[in-house]
C-alpha cells in the first residue's frame, strides 16, 4: 500500500523549479495542459491582501509534462475562517483547472477530503489555515498509490472495511413489524464513538503496520468490527464469526499501539483503546476453563 510515486524533499531542487523561483509565485493558467515551464503573465490583483502561500503536490500520468511528481506554488487571499480546502477551491478555479482533489460536502462528515497537510494527516474541511505555519504544504494520504494530484487510490481502504462485513446482523428481529430493535442506553454509550467513523483513510494512511502490511486490516476496520461487536442487538453468531475475522494474523495482534491513528483521527474516535479492547475479547473467546 505504500504510494508508488518518490515524494520530494526539500532539499531536493529540480531545474523546472529553480525557475519557478525566479517568475511570479503563481499565475492564473490560460491552458491548463501548457509546459511546466511555460511563462505567463503574472496576476496581481490581490497583491495588496493578505495572502497564505500553499505548496500543493502535483502529478499527472496522463500528460508527459506532468508525470515527474513536483509541487507548485499558490498565493491564495485570506479571509477570516477560511479552511485549507477553500484555499484548494480557490487555487482550482483561479489559477490552474487542472488541479484535482476531492471533496464534497463541506462540513467535515463525509471524509472525501482527508490529504496531509503540513505533515499530518487531517480533512482540509476542518483545518483552518490560521492555524497553520507557511507555507501550508498540502499533499496526498501517504503510503497510497496517487492517482491524480492530491487523489489517491482508495480501493484497498474500502476492501479492508468491508472484510469485517460492516453491517448489523441479529438472530433475532422482533415480532411486531413497527417494533424497534431496543438498545440499552449504557450500551449505546459504549459503542458511540465508533460509530462516528467517516471512512477518511486518514488512520489507515498515519499507521506505520498498515504502511508495511498490506494484508493487515487497519485501525478504520478494526474499529468497525468493534462498533458491530459490542452492540447487545448482534446475533451470537455473528459475533462469533467477526472474532473469528479480527484474531487472525493480520487483525487486531498487528497493532503495536502506536496512537499515531488515534492522533490523526478527525472525529476523535478512541481507536486504539478499541482495538485494544477487541484483543481482551479474542483473549476470553479462546479461554477454555476444561
Amino acid at each position: 500500500m505504500s504510494t508508488q510515486l518518490p515524494q520530494q524533499t526539500e532539499d531536493e531542487t529540480t531545474t523546472s523549479e529553480v525557475e519557478k523561483e525566479s517568475s511570479p509565485p503563481q499565475a492564473p493558467l490560460t491552458d491548463p495542459l501548457s509546459e511546466i515551464e511555460t511563462d505567463t503573465e503574472h496576476d496581481d490583483s490581490h497583491e495588496d491582501e493578505d495572502t497564505y502561500v500553499l505548496k500543493v503536490f502535483r502529478y499527472d500520468p496522463e500528460i508527459a509534462a506532468k508525470q515527474e511528481p513536483r509541487f507548485d506554488d499558490f498565493h491564495v487571499p485570506y479571509h477570516k475562517g477560511m479552511t485549507v480546502l477553500d484555499a484548494l477551491m480557490y487555487a482550482r478555479d483561479n489559477y490552474d483547472s487542472s488541479l484535482t482533489f476531492r471533496h464534497s460536502c463541506r462540513q467535515a462528515i463525509c471524509g472525501s477530503d482527508a490529504m496531509f497537510v503540513n505533515g499530518k494527516q487531517r480533512l482540509c474541511c476542518k483545518t483552518q489555515l490560521s492555524d497553520l505555519e507557511e507555507p501550508v504544504r498540502v499533499e496526498p494520504l501517504p503510503h497510497q498509490d496517487v492517482v491524480k494530484d492530491l487523489v489517491v487510490d482508495m480501493e484497498h481502504f474500502y476492501d479492508q472495511m468491508e472484510s469485517v462485513e460492516p453491517y448489523f446482523q441479529t438472530d433475532d428481529l422482533p415480532e411486531g413489524e413497527l417494533e424497534e430493535q431496543r438498545q440499552s442506553r449504557q450500551n449505546r454509550e459504549k459503542v458511540k464513538m465508533s460509530t462516528r467513523c467517516i471512512w477518511c483513510g486518514a488512520c489507515m494512511s498515519s499507521c506505520n503496520v498498515a504502511a508495511g502490511n498490506n494484508d493487515y486490516l487497519g485501525p478504520a476496520a478494526i474499529n468497525k468490527a468493534y462498533r458491530f461487536t459490542m452492540d447487545e442487538r448482534e446475533g451470537d453468531e455473528m459475533k462469533q464469526e467477526r472474532l473469528e475475522i479480527i484474531e487472525r494474523e493480520n487483525g487486531v495482534w498487528r497493532c503495536q499501539t502506536q496512537f499515531s491513528c488515534t492522533d490523526v483521527c478527525p472525529k476523535d474516535i478512541p481507536l486504539t483503546e478499541h482495538i485494544q479492547e477487541l484483543k481482551r475479547e479474542a483473549v476470553k473467546n479462546n479461554l477454555k476453563f476444561w
